[in-house]
Protein backbone atom coordinates (compact mmCIF):
# COMPACT_ATOMS: atom_id res chain seq x y z
CA UNK A 1 0.00 0.00 0.00
CA UNK A 2 2.76 2.14 1.08
CA UNK A 3 4.65 2.20 -2.77
CA UNK A 4 1.22 2.68 -4.33
CA UNK A 5 1.04 6.00 -2.67
CA UNK A 6 4.24 6.84 -3.00
CA UNK A 7 4.04 5.76 -6.92
CA UNK A 8 0.78 7.77 -7.28
CA UNK A 9 2.79 11.02 -5.89
CA UNK A 10 5.77 10.57 -7.76
CA UNK A 11 3.12 10.82 -11.23
CA UNK A 12 1.70 13.16 -9.59
CA UNK A 13 4.67 15.49 -9.70
CA UNK A 14 5.10 14.48 -13.24
CA UNK A 15 2.00 15.85 -14.43
CA UNK A 16 2.51 19.03 -12.31
CA UNK A 17 4.47 20.72 -15.46
CA UNK A 18 3.97 24.10 -15.80
CA UNK A 19 1.40 25.10 -18.16
CA UNK A 20 2.13 25.18 -21.76
CA UNK A 21 4.72 22.20 -21.14
CA UNK A 22 3.61 18.87 -22.72
CA UNK A 23 5.68 16.53 -21.48
CA UNK A 24 6.12 13.64 -23.17
CA UNK A 25 6.09 9.50 -21.82
CA UNK A 26 9.74 8.26 -22.96
CA UNK A 27 9.58 5.03 -20.82
CA UNK A 28 6.42 3.88 -18.29
CA UNK A 29 7.45 0.20 -16.87
CA UNK A 30 5.90 -1.57 -14.29
CA UNK A 31 5.80 -5.34 -12.78
CA UNK A 32 3.93 -5.81 -9.46
CA UNK A 33 3.55 -8.93 -7.98
CA UNK A 34 2.23 -10.46 -4.60
CA UNK A 35 5.31 -9.43 -2.34
CA UNK A 36 7.57 -7.41 -5.17
CA UNK A 37 6.96 -4.49 -7.38
CA UNK A 38 9.18 -2.21 -9.17
CA UNK A 39 8.96 0.31 -11.57
CA UNK A 40 10.67 2.85 -13.90
CA UNK A 41 9.77 5.67 -16.12
CA UNK A 42 11.03 9.21 -17.54
CA UNK A 43 9.70 12.04 -19.26
CA UNK A 44 10.67 14.30 -21.82
CA UNK A 45 11.05 17.18 -19.09
CA UNK A 46 13.80 15.53 -17.75
CA UNK A 47 11.54 13.72 -14.66
CA UNK A 48 12.08 10.57 -14.06
CA UNK A 49 11.31 7.80 -11.35
CA UNK A 50 12.07 4.26 -10.74
CA UNK A 51 11.61 1.91 -7.45
CA UNK A 52 11.99 -1.80 -6.28
CA UNK A 53 10.52 -3.24 -3.18
CA UNK A 54 9.88 -6.43 -1.98
CA UNK A 55 8.80 -7.48 1.41
CA UNK A 56 10.72 -8.78 4.23
CA UNK A 57 10.07 -11.32 6.69
CA UNK A 58 7.05 -12.84 5.09
CA UNK A 59 4.40 -14.40 7.77
CA UNK A 60 5.77 -12.88 11.09
CA UNK A 61 5.25 -10.10 12.69
CA UNK A 62 8.04 -8.35 11.47
CA UNK A 63 6.81 -8.18 8.38
CA UNK A 64 7.93 -5.30 6.44
CA UNK A 65 8.63 -3.62 2.65
CA UNK A 66 11.86 -2.59 1.63
CA UNK A 67 11.78 -0.20 -1.19
CA UNK A 68 15.16 1.20 -2.82
CA UNK A 69 14.38 3.93 -5.41
CA UNK A 70 14.91 7.56 -6.89
CA UNK A 71 13.47 9.99 -8.60
CA UNK A 72 14.71 13.79 -9.93
CA UNK A 73 13.00 16.48 -11.37
CA UNK A 74 14.00 19.69 -12.91
CA UNK A 75 13.21 22.76 -10.20
CA UNK A 76 11.78 26.26 -10.94
CA UNK A 77 15.63 27.28 -11.08
CA UNK A 78 16.47 25.10 -14.12
CA UNK A 79 18.63 22.58 -11.85
CA UNK A 80 18.00 18.88 -12.21
CA UNK A 81 18.04 18.17 -8.65
CA UNK A 82 17.94 13.77 -7.87
CA UNK A 83 16.97 11.58 -5.21
CA UNK A 84 18.12 8.25 -4.06
CA UNK A 85 16.56 6.73 -1.14
CA UNK A 86 15.69 3.50 1.03
CA UNK A 87 12.53 3.49 2.45
CA UNK A 88 12.36 0.33 5.12
CA UNK A 89 12.00 -0.44 8.28
CA UNK A 90 14.19 2.54 9.62
CA UNK A 91 12.33 4.69 7.56
CA UNK A 92 12.38 6.99 4.82
CA UNK A 93 16.56 7.34 4.34
CA UNK A 94 16.93 9.88 1.26
CA UNK A 95 20.49 10.79 -0.15
CA UNK A 96 20.73 13.77 -2.37
CA UNK A 97 23.55 16.84 -3.49
CA UNK A 98 20.70 19.39 -2.40
CA UNK A 99 19.62 17.58 0.33
CA UNK A 100 21.23 18.47 4.08
CA UNK A 101 23.56 16.41 6.14
CA UNK A 102 22.34 15.75 9.78
CA UNK A 103 25.26 16.62 11.77
CA UNK A 104 27.30 13.76 13.69
CA UNK A 105 26.09 12.75 17.40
Amino acid sequence: MKFLIVFVALFAVALAAPAGQEAQILRSESDVGPESFKYDWETSDGQAAQAAGQLKNIGTEQEAISVQGSYRFVGDDGVTYEVTYIADENGFQPQGAHLPVAPEA
